[in-house]
């Protein structure tokens, strides 16, 4: 089995430089958190976008789409910026035949208190065991991209 990860940028990888959150989207630790995590199936990791994903396009979206249609690998892993992580999924969902997971963090994955590794590693199982379609993984939890909203006040998404 192998998996298919593409960093597409947003919080897992930004690097703030100041107090005041000046901030950009930095070099992804996805192939960091994946050696230490002392993983035993194969994987390719693509570097795409890098960008917060406040500031992806309809243009981004497409491409995003275009490279895991052609992709041959049916797992897909894709780590995304929270605020519009549901749009782009919605985007996916018309790829058939491969298990496509979006996933990201709601602090940088360079922060001792990020969620970014915990949520890596449940995109990692979900994407084995759920069936062909497109699924958000955040906080423990797999949603259904037409089901769930992001909870700025209580900083994790929920199912609606």
């Amino acid at each position: 089995m192998k998996i298919k990860f593409y960093a597409a940028g947003g919080t897992i990888d930004k690097v703030y430089f100041d107090k005041k959150s000046t901030y950009e989207v930095g070099e992804s630790l996805l192939e960091e958190i994946l050696r230490n995590s002392n993983i035993t199936f194969e994987y390719e990791i693509e570097l795409i976008i890098g960008k917060d994903s406040l500031d992806m396009t309809e243009e981004d979206r497409g491409s995003l789409l275009e490279k895991i249609s052609a992709d041959q690998n049916r797992f897909i892993v894709v780590t995304h910026g929270t605020d519009t992580m549901i749009e782009t999924a919605k985007k996916l969902k018309v790829i058939e035949n491969k298990t496509i997971v979006l996933t990201g963090s709601m602090e940088p994955a360079r922060f001792r208190s990020s969620d970014a590794v915990f949520n890596i590693g449940c995109a990692i199982a979900a994407v084995q065991v759920l069936k062909p379609g497109v699924y958000i993984v955040m906080n423990g939890r797999i949603f259904n991209p037409e089901k769930v909203r992001k909870n700025i006040d209580l900083n994790r998404f929920e199912e609606i």
